[in-house]
């Protein structure tokens, strides 16, 4: 989790249990503290399920563009290095030619 989920999960958490802490020191019947406390806990159910679903749609989307950049890159670097290959291989035949006909015009002398 980032520090800005965890802070936000902290917050959540302190508000609940001041509201708590509220709801159990105010001068209130039993049974309205505890509709009181149980409204408040579904409240913070709520609020902690959105923000893990939006946690999850961030790193969703975070993953996914990651992974075009990767692919991207990694494409980028197939292509490169499959040109460098195509210039090695020119070269090698270009040097190769080069040694042919030096060996041709050797070996006719003889």
């Amino acid at each position: 989790m980032s520090n800005s989920s965890n802070t936000i999960v902290g917050l959540l958490a302190g508000t609940v249990i001041g509201a708590t802490l509220g709801i159990l020191f105010a001068p209130d019947k039993g049974e309205k503290t505890r509709q009181r406390i149980s409204d408040e806990a579904l409240a913070a159910k709520d609020k902690m399920a959105e923000r893990a679903s939006e946690i999850k749609t961030q790193v969703s989307s975070t993953v996914s563009e990651k992974k075009e950049s990767l692919d991207t890159q990694l494409e980028n670097v197939f292509s490169n290095v499959t040109s460098k290959a195509e210039d090695v291989i020119s070269t090698l035949e270009k040097k190769l030619k080069e040694l042919k006909d030096k060996s041709k015009k050797l070996q006719k002398p003889a």
